[in-house]
Order: C-alpha cells, then structure tokens, then sequence
C-alpha cells in the first residue's frame, strides 16, 4: 500500500504494537493518529480525572518516540467514528489499521468507522493486540467458546507456542509526519484539570511500563504466596499500563514464561500466567457474550430481587464511603476513593460485602468501581464483579459468602493496611483491629476510639446478613445445600 493510518486507541507505545508493526510491513508511508472521543470524554463527572491524566502523559511520550522515528502523532478531540474518516480522506490513506476493541460500544464504533471509510474506498483492519489469543482461537471440542475458566486455561496453555509471545516487527515502510501533528493537547485545553498521578506513585508511559515490569521480574517468584496480602508488596501493579497498552501483553507473558511459569516448581511465575490467562477469559467472554455487560451472564440469576429504597441509598452511600463499620472493607473504599487503586483481594471483598452482606445490586458496584479505578477495563471489572456476585461464568457459589472479619484476620493480620487508611483506628491493639466493637467501654476509652463516634459501628450483622442472602438466592438456587462462608 502507498499510505496507511494508524489508529491508536488502548495501545500507547511505538514497538510490539500489532497495527502499526503490521502497518510499517506493509505500506511504504504510515501516518499515526489518536481521537479523544467525546463518546467516552464527554460523560465524566470529575474535572479531574486520573485516567485522562494517564492517557496525556502517555501520549507525550508516544508523539515523542514517534517523532524520533520520523513520524509524529496527529491528535484529535471529537466524535471518532467522525474524525478517524475525516482525518483519513485529509491524508489520503489508502487504509486504517488499528488493534481490536471487544467492548460492545467501540465494536459499534470501528462498524461505524468502517462503513464511513469504505463509501471513500478506504480498507479498515483490525489486529490483535491486548489478548495473546482472542476470537475462535481457543474453543471447546465441540467447537464453542469456553464459559468455565479451568478447561480455557488448559486449552490455552495447550495452544500457546513461543511464537505466540514473540514481539511484532515491522519493517519496510516508514513513518511521516503530517503538518496536521500539532502535539498532544494539555489537560486543560480538554477542559479538565490535573489529578496528581506522580504524587501517587502513578509514572504512566511506556517508562513508566518498562519501569513496574523490571521492579515486577524480581519478585515474581513470590508472587503466589505474597499476593493477597494488601499489605505486602506482592503485586504487579501493571494493570494501568496493561489496560492502556504502555506495556505489551506479550512482553509480560514472556516474563512469566522466563520465570518458569511453563516448567514444575516456579509457582510464583504460574500463578501469575494464570492471572494473564484470566485476563483473556474475560475478554472473550465479552467479545462472545456481549449481554454480561447489562444482565447476568446467567439469566436466571437476574430474577434476584436486590435491596430497593431509602435504606438501601444510604447503605451503598456508607458502602462507597468506607463507612461499614467493618475496617478492612472501609480501608478498601478509602484506598479506591483516594488513589483509584484497590487490591485485588480486597475487590473481591468489597464486592461480597455490597452484594452479599447488603444485598445491593452487582450493576452499582460495578459502575462505581468503573467511576474510580484507574485501570478501569470493562471485561475484567464485569467479569469481577459477576464472579463476586455468583451471577456469571464460573462464579464462586452463592452460599460462598467472605466473612469481613476472618479475611480481615487471614490477609491483614497485623492490621498494617488498616491503620494506613484508617489512622483513626491506629491505637487500636491488634486483637480488636479487625472488630473495634468487641472492644469494652473502657478498652474504646483506652485508645480513643468510641464504637458509633470516631468509628462506625457495623451496618449489619454478617451471620445474619448471610442467611438473607441464602434466603435471596433460593429463587434461583432451590434444593442447594449451603456452605459456610470463610
């Protein structure tokens, strides 16, 4: 081809990116392009926002890399399924290429693009790029996508090959930059200001990627027994820059394939292939059943009648708020509400305790949680929280209820991640960190720290709490026998 527009969107680096690697093999010049789209700009409620931040910086350095290269960035701030046609006829492209998106809406969005493209004759190609494998590449025998995360996993690890986790090249063409690549916009020339993301921690980019996945290589052999303590640096922290492509998946699928992920003994490195495996199951599950993002990915789970009314408002008020009165929950909240992080162990249990202990609706949390995390991805926060609510695919069983108090105990045990969000509780001996009501009046007078005054008491009571949700769930679960809650 003479010419080829790149489209980036959730891939923000200039190497091991599919459509522009396959755009350099393929055309003689290549053209690069980002839209903020209105679709998603639009509708944010903060004039600060981390992942705008993000995406900004990002950006900057990209442009940079590319202008290295010869090239540069041409930036846009519309309607996208306007302005990638527009943008493309001005160049006179022979074709767009860009990575594939499985959410519903962008898949509305690249048909639209698609058909405005090719009343003017130009190609439109999608790539994989953010799943290592996606569409019909790992199928059951019968030749249907998986919705048991066990059998995908197997099938997967026995479809992958070493040429899988290889980075894209590209050769041949070159890169050019257009007189329309005026540089990246500021915050404020979006309309919004800027969050503290460096102050958080937070260095987005591909030096920012480069520089969690080195921290990342030499811990993750600890990986599976450092990993549910939030407490504990145990974690990646590479879902930002996994949910806006300022790292590769294959890079870190290599990383956990050096580890030993694929040999006997290297648990740390398997488990964390598993988490990446994970990550594909719910992108297919997305892609292939798109009704997950409205319903429950069974049906018969949406006749559950979830709490409604003034008691119920209030209830997700003190949820969102870190006001349960039980403090590894609340901790949680706080952590989420002023970094826009939260653990992932610590999703699951704010997610029971929403849907399980106050029997609120999955869907709120969901969208709070979407509101808030920087590494905001549809596929995996839909799939969490349906897995926490045991109304999706390989759910964990409703009668599987987290006790806040011993995952309090089990995972925070010292009470570190506690006394970090919540200081108030800071003088609180470690025997009643995880349940400040046991305390007695004068142990509470002891530590300055009065149960319904400087702390909440608890909202509900969880054993009781447990038995209206088996009393919830019946409608769909009639005749189970329940378990206990952990």
């Amino acid at each position: 081809m003479d010419s080829i527009l790149v489209w980036f969107r959730r891939d923000l680096r200039d190497y091991d990116q599919a459509a522009l690697c396959e755009a350099l093999r393929r055309a003689r010049r290549v053209h690069c392009a980002f839209v903020f789209d209105r679709q998603i700009i639009d509708p944010l409620r903060h004039t600060a926002d981390r992942r705008l931040e993000f995406i900004c910086e990002s950006l900057l350095e990209l442009d940079h890399a590319l202008r290295a290269r010869g090239g540069a960035l041409v930036v846009r701030h519309g309607w996208a399924r306007d302005e990638i046609p527009l943008l493309a006829r001005e160049l006179a492209v022979t074709a767009v290429f860009a990575n594939r998106d499985y959410e519903p809406q962008a898949k509305q969005r690249d048909a639209a693009v698609a058909a405005a493209l090719r009343l003017h004759g130009i190609g439109f190609e999608l790539f994989k790029d953010q799943a290592l494998f996606d569409g019909e590449e790992v199928l059951t025998q019968a030749g249907r996508p998986f919705t048991v995360f066990t059998p995908y996993r197997n099938a997967w690890l026995k479809r992958l090959t070493e040429d899988d986790w290889q980075p894209h090249g590209g050769h041949g063409g070159r890169l050019v930059a257009s007189p329309m690549a005026l540089g990246v916009p500021s915050l404020a020339d979006l309309g919004f200001a800027e969050a503290g993301l460096r102050a958080l921690g937070i260095v987005p980019g591909m030096a920012g990627g480069r520089q969690r996945l080195l921290d990342f290589a030499g811990r993750v052999s600890l990986y599976r027994q450092q990993r549910d303590f939030p407490a504990v640096k145990g974690v990646s922290y590479l879902s930002v820059h996994l949910r806006f492509g300022t790292v590769s998946v294959r890079q870190v699928v290599a990383l956990a394939i050096a580890a030993g992920a694929l040999r006997p003994g290297a648990e740390g490195a398997a488990t964390w292939l598993s988490e990446l495996i994970w990550r594909d199951f719910y992108f297919m599950i997305l892609d292939r059943f798109p009704h997950v993002v409205e319903r429950s990915f069974r049906p018969e789970y949406d006749a559950i009648a979830w709490e409604q009314g003034a008691a119920a408002e209030q209830a997700f008020a003190d949820w969102c708020a870190g006001r349960t009165g039980y403090p590894l929950v609340d901790a949680a909240m706080r952590q989420i509400n002023g970094t826009g992080y939260m653990h992932n162990r610590l999703r699951m249990l704010v997610a029971s305790f929403l849907t399980k202990d106050l029997g609120i609706d999955w869907r709120r949390g969901e969208a709070y949680f979407a509101r808030q995390l920087n590494d905001f991805d549809l596929a995996a926060n839909n799939g969490g929280w349906q897995w926490a609510a045991s109304t999706g695919c390989d759910a964990q069983p409703y009668f599987r209820v987290f006790n806040p108090v011993t995952q309090s105990e089990r995972f925070d045990p010292g009470g570190r991640f506690i006394r970090r969000y919540l200081p108030e509780l800071a003088a609180v001996p470690d025997r009643f960190i995880h349940a400040p009501w046991r305390m007695s009046a004068a142990e509470q007078a002891a530590c300055a720290v009065r149960v319904g005054r400087e702390t909440p008491a608890p909202m509900v009571d969880h054993d009781e709490a447990r038995r209206c949700t088996l009393q919830r769930y019946a409608v769909v679960k009639r005749g189970a026998v329940p378990g206990r809650g952990r």
